[in-house]
Protein backbone atom coordinates (compact mmCIF):
# COMPACT_ATOMS: atom_id res chain seq x y z
CA UNK A 1 0.00 0.00 0.00
CA UNK A 2 3.35 1.86 0.20
CA UNK A 3 2.86 3.86 -3.34
CA UNK A 4 -0.89 4.40 -2.77
CA UNK A 5 -0.56 6.30 0.17
CA UNK A 6 0.93 9.92 1.23
CA UNK A 7 2.09 8.97 4.94
CA UNK A 8 5.08 6.57 4.63
CA UNK A 9 4.25 2.86 5.91
CA UNK A 10 7.72 2.93 7.89
CA UNK A 11 6.62 5.30 9.95
CA UNK A 12 3.71 3.73 11.73
CA UNK A 13 6.25 0.39 11.82
CA UNK A 14 8.34 2.29 13.51
CA UNK A 15 6.04 4.44 16.13
CA UNK A 16 3.65 1.29 16.90
CA UNK A 17 4.11 1.53 20.25
CA UNK A 18 3.70 4.83 20.86
CA UNK A 19 1.08 5.13 17.99
CA UNK A 20 -1.08 2.91 20.51
CA UNK A 21 -0.13 5.23 23.58
CA UNK A 22 -1.84 8.37 21.41
CA UNK A 23 -5.09 5.77 20.17
CA UNK A 24 -5.79 4.92 23.24
CA UNK A 25 -5.53 8.39 25.53
CA UNK A 26 -8.70 9.40 26.98
CA UNK A 27 -9.58 11.80 24.41
CA UNK A 28 -8.95 10.36 21.16
CA UNK A 29 -10.95 6.69 23.18
CA UNK A 30 -13.75 8.62 23.55
CA UNK A 31 -13.83 9.36 19.63
CA UNK A 32 -13.72 5.73 18.41
CA UNK A 33 -16.80 5.38 20.80
CA UNK A 34 -18.69 7.59 19.48
CA UNK A 35 -17.48 6.28 15.95
CA UNK A 36 -18.30 2.45 16.70
CA UNK A 37 -21.42 3.54 18.18
CA UNK A 38 -22.38 5.44 14.98
CA UNK A 39 -22.68 1.69 13.44
CA UNK A 40 -25.40 0.54 15.31
CA UNK A 41 -24.17 -2.68 15.96
CA UNK A 42 -26.03 -5.48 17.44
CA UNK A 43 -25.38 -8.85 19.41
CA UNK A 44 -24.59 -11.38 16.62
CA UNK A 45 -23.24 -8.67 14.11
CA UNK A 46 -20.07 -9.34 11.87
CA UNK A 47 -17.98 -6.26 11.73
CA UNK A 48 -14.91 -5.28 10.02
CA UNK A 49 -12.09 -2.31 10.94
CA UNK A 50 -10.15 -1.60 7.51
CA UNK A 51 -6.81 -0.05 8.80
CA UNK A 52 -6.81 -1.77 12.05
CA UNK A 53 -3.54 -0.24 13.64
CA UNK A 54 -2.85 -1.36 17.34
CA UNK A 55 -6.65 -2.67 17.98
CA UNK A 56 -7.20 0.47 19.99
CA UNK A 57 -11.13 0.07 18.42
CA UNK A 58 -11.61 -3.56 18.77
CA UNK A 59 -12.66 -3.69 22.83
CA UNK A 60 -15.56 -0.73 21.66
CA UNK A 61 -16.41 -3.89 18.86
CA UNK A 62 -16.32 -6.26 20.60
CA UNK A 63 -18.27 -4.81 23.57
CA UNK A 64 -20.74 -3.83 20.67
CA UNK A 65 -21.09 -7.66 19.02
CA UNK A 66 -20.77 -9.65 22.56
CA UNK A 67 -19.75 -13.01 22.36
CA UNK A 68 -21.76 -14.27 19.42
CA UNK A 69 -20.48 -11.62 16.45
CA UNK A 70 -17.55 -11.50 15.13
CA UNK A 71 -14.73 -8.68 14.51
CA UNK A 72 -12.51 -8.74 12.38
CA UNK A 73 -9.26 -6.00 11.87
CA UNK A 74 -7.35 -5.89 8.70
CA UNK A 75 -4.08 -3.67 8.36
CA UNK A 76 -0.91 -3.67 6.48
CA UNK A 77 1.91 -3.05 9.08
CA UNK A 78 2.78 -5.59 10.97
CA UNK A 79 4.14 -4.25 13.98
CA UNK A 80 0.33 -2.66 14.59
CA UNK A 81 -0.78 -6.24 13.71
CA UNK A 82 1.47 -7.96 16.38
CA UNK A 83 0.13 -5.50 19.01
CA UNK A 84 -3.35 -5.66 18.16
CA UNK A 85 -3.01 -9.50 18.20
CA UNK A 86 -1.31 -9.37 21.47
CA UNK A 87 -4.12 -6.90 22.89
CA UNK A 88 -7.26 -9.54 22.02
CA UNK A 89 -4.87 -12.68 23.44
CA UNK A 90 -4.96 -10.57 26.72
CA UNK A 91 -8.02 -10.13 26.80
CA UNK A 92 -8.90 -13.90 25.95
CA UNK A 93 -11.42 -12.99 22.73
CA UNK A 94 -11.94 -15.97 20.58
CA UNK A 95 -14.27 -14.22 18.39
CA UNK A 96 -11.84 -11.44 17.20
CA UNK A 97 -9.66 -11.77 14.62
CA UNK A 98 -6.86 -9.68 13.30
CA UNK A 99 -5.51 -10.38 9.31
CA UNK A 100 -2.51 -8.61 7.69
CA UNK A 101 -4.08 -7.24 4.07
CA UNK A 102 -4.66 -4.05 2.15
CA UNK A 103 -7.48 -2.05 3.23
CA UNK A 104 -7.87 -0.80 -0.88
CA UNK A 105 -8.72 -4.62 -1.27
CA UNK A 106 -9.94 -6.17 1.13
CA UNK A 107 -9.42 -9.79 2.20
CA UNK A 108 -12.76 -10.57 4.07
CA UNK A 109 -16.19 -11.67 2.75
CA UNK A 110 -19.26 -9.48 3.37
CA UNK A 111 -19.91 -7.90 7.16
CA UNK A 112 -22.98 -6.44 8.97
CA UNK A 113 -20.63 -3.24 9.65
CA UNK A 114 -16.96 -1.44 8.47
CA UNK A 115 -15.48 1.05 10.39
CA UNK A 116 -11.93 2.92 9.37
CA UNK A 117 -10.85 5.51 11.30
CA UNK A 118 -7.96 7.50 10.46
CA UNK A 119 -7.31 5.70 7.38
CA UNK A 120 -9.37 7.36 4.08
CA UNK A 121 -7.32 10.31 4.24
CA UNK A 122 -4.18 7.71 3.94
CA UNK A 123 -5.39 6.38 0.26
CA UNK A 124 -4.14 7.90 -3.20
CA UNK A 125 -8.11 6.87 -4.28
CA UNK A 126 -10.33 7.24 -1.31
CA UNK A 127 -13.34 7.20 -3.48
CA UNK A 128 -12.61 3.87 -4.78
CA UNK A 129 -11.52 2.33 -1.28
CA UNK A 130 -15.17 4.00 0.15
CA UNK A 131 -17.16 2.05 -2.65
CA UNK A 132 -15.08 -1.24 -2.58
CA UNK A 133 -15.66 -1.64 1.16
CA UNK A 134 -19.23 -0.85 1.02
CA UNK A 135 -19.69 -4.00 -1.12
CA UNK A 136 -18.16 -5.74 2.21
CA UNK A 137 -21.52 -4.07 3.63
CA UNK A 138 -24.57 -5.95 3.54
CA UNK A 139 -27.65 -4.26 3.06
CA UNK A 140 -29.27 -2.58 5.98
CA UNK A 141 -25.13 -2.45 7.31
CA UNK A 142 -23.32 1.01 7.96
CA UNK A 143 -20.28 2.31 7.31
CA UNK A 144 -18.50 4.63 9.73
CA UNK A 145 -15.05 6.85 8.65
CA UNK A 146 -13.47 8.90 11.32
CA UNK A 147 -10.39 11.34 10.16
CA UNK A 148 -8.82 13.94 11.25
CA UNK A 149 -8.34 17.70 9.64
CA UNK A 150 -7.90 21.21 10.00
CA UNK A 151 -10.83 22.49 12.53
CA UNK A 152 -12.72 25.36 11.10
CA UNK A 153 -12.93 26.94 14.81
CA UNK A 154 -10.00 29.55 15.74
CA UNK A 155 -9.56 28.29 19.01
CA UNK A 156 -7.89 25.41 17.30
CA UNK A 157 -5.51 27.22 15.54
CA UNK A 158 -2.61 25.61 17.98
CA UNK A 159 -4.43 21.85 17.35
CA UNK A 160 -4.17 22.48 13.37
CA UNK A 161 -0.33 23.31 13.88
CA UNK A 162 0.24 20.14 15.29
CA UNK A 163 -1.70 17.86 12.94
CA UNK A 164 0.50 19.79 10.18
CA UNK A 165 3.57 19.06 11.78
CA UNK A 166 2.29 15.33 12.50
CA UNK A 167 0.95 14.70 8.75
CA UNK A 168 4.62 16.17 7.55
CA UNK A 169 6.67 13.98 9.87
CA UNK A 170 4.56 11.07 8.80
CA UNK A 171 5.03 11.61 5.04
CA UNK A 172 8.65 11.38 4.27
CA UNK A 173 8.27 11.29 0.50
CA UNK A 174 6.29 14.46 0.37
CA UNK A 175 8.37 17.00 3.04
CA UNK A 176 10.18 18.83 0.16
CA UNK A 177 6.62 19.33 -2.01
CA UNK A 178 4.92 22.04 -2.72
CA UNK A 179 1.76 21.21 -1.66
CA UNK A 180 0.91 20.13 2.08
CA UNK A 181 0.58 16.58 2.89
CA UNK A 182 -2.19 17.55 4.94
CA UNK A 183 -4.31 18.97 2.24
CA UNK A 184 -3.89 15.91 0.39
CA UNK A 185 -5.12 13.93 3.06
CA UNK A 186 -8.15 16.91 3.12
CA UNK A 187 -8.56 16.15 -0.09
CA UNK A 188 -8.62 12.25 -0.12
CA UNK A 189 -11.21 12.87 3.41
CA UNK A 190 -13.67 15.14 0.86
CA UNK A 191 -13.56 12.73 -1.64
CA UNK A 192 -14.25 9.81 0.60
CA UNK A 193 -17.39 11.48 2.00
CA UNK A 194 -18.82 12.37 -0.71
CA UNK A 195 -18.31 8.61 -2.36
CA UNK A 196 -20.06 7.33 1.09
CA UNK A 197 -22.84 9.91 0.77
CA UNK A 198 -23.68 9.09 -2.85
CA UNK A 199 -23.99 5.33 -2.44
CA UNK A 200 -25.57 5.10 1.31
CA UNK A 201 -28.88 6.33 3.06
CA UNK A 202 -29.87 7.69 6.54
CA UNK A 203 -26.45 9.57 6.83
CA UNK A 204 -24.63 11.41 10.16
CA UNK A 205 -22.16 13.84 10.53
CA UNK A 206 -20.18 14.72 13.28
CA UNK A 207 -17.44 17.34 14.48
CA UNK A 208 -15.19 15.88 17.56
CA UNK A 209 -12.20 16.97 19.10
CA UNK A 210 -12.87 20.78 18.94
CA UNK A 211 -13.89 20.46 15.57
CA UNK A 212 -10.90 18.20 14.53
CA UNK A 213 -12.26 15.10 13.93
CA UNK A 214 -15.01 14.56 11.16
CA UNK A 215 -17.02 11.58 11.72
CA UNK A 216 -19.64 10.29 8.94
CA UNK A 217 -21.54 7.60 8.53
CA UNK A 218 -24.20 6.10 6.31
CA UNK A 219 -26.50 2.72 5.59
CA UNK A 220 -26.37 0.37 2.56
CA UNK A 221 -29.57 0.81 1.29
CA UNK A 222 -32.07 -2.67 1.36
Amino acid sequence: MADRTPLDGTFYERAAGLYDLVATAPGVRSWRVRAVDALDLSPGDTVVEMGCGTGANIPYLREQVGTEGRVIGVDLAGAMLRQAQARTERAGWENVSVVRGDATTPPVGTADALLATFVVGMLEDSTEAVETWLQCVGAGGRLALLNAGRSPRPAAMPLNLCLRLFVRLAAPGNRLRRRSPLRALEERWRRAREALFSETVDHREQRLGAGLVSLVSGRVPE
